[in-house]
């Protein structure tokens, strides 16, 4: 008998097969579809600047520059690397580009949410203290 004023529930999973509802995987099309829009979004900004494609594709690829903070080991290196990598910063700098009538700075923060975008598209995420290879959206890289 259950006393009276006590709660009892019983769940039972939602789908016949737990492991489908528990994989990551399933939300991956979904975080590669947020990156292409993501992308879009720091591209549209920058040509809506008036700045030439070509330079976009060449100022693409600066934002990895942040990898050098894996010099002061893994935690430093993430921190870094995450800095230049979160849509927050990109959005931010673009923001006060914006707000300043500064059209590079404004470009510096597009190009940060479009690299963004880049990355989260191929499935690379922000990094964890452990290792270079642990992001939010799982581990990268071949397992052994």
């Amino acid at each position: 008998m259950i006393p009276s004023g006590t709660i009892t529930a019983q769940t039972q999973p939602m789908s016949p097969n737990r492991t489908e509802a528990t994989d990551p995987a399933w939300v991956r099309p979904w975080l590669r579809a947020e990156g292409l829009a993501t992308f879009a979004a720091g591209l549209s900004g920058f040509l809506f600047l008036g700045l030439p494609w070509w330079a976009f594709v060449l100022l693409l690829i600066v934002p990895d520059v942040s990898m050098v903070g894996y010099l002061g080991g893994s935690r430093v290196g993430a921190i870094v690397y995450n800095v230049g990598h979160d849509l927050v910063t990109g959005v931010a700098i673009a923001g006060v580009g914006l707000a300043i009538g500064a059209v590079p700075v404004a470009a510096a923060g597009a190009i940060l949410v479009a690299h963004s975008g880049l990355d989260r598209m191929a499935g690379y995420g922000l990094k964890l203290p452990s290792s270079f290879k642990d992001t939010h959206l799982g581990r990268i890289g071949r397992s052994h």
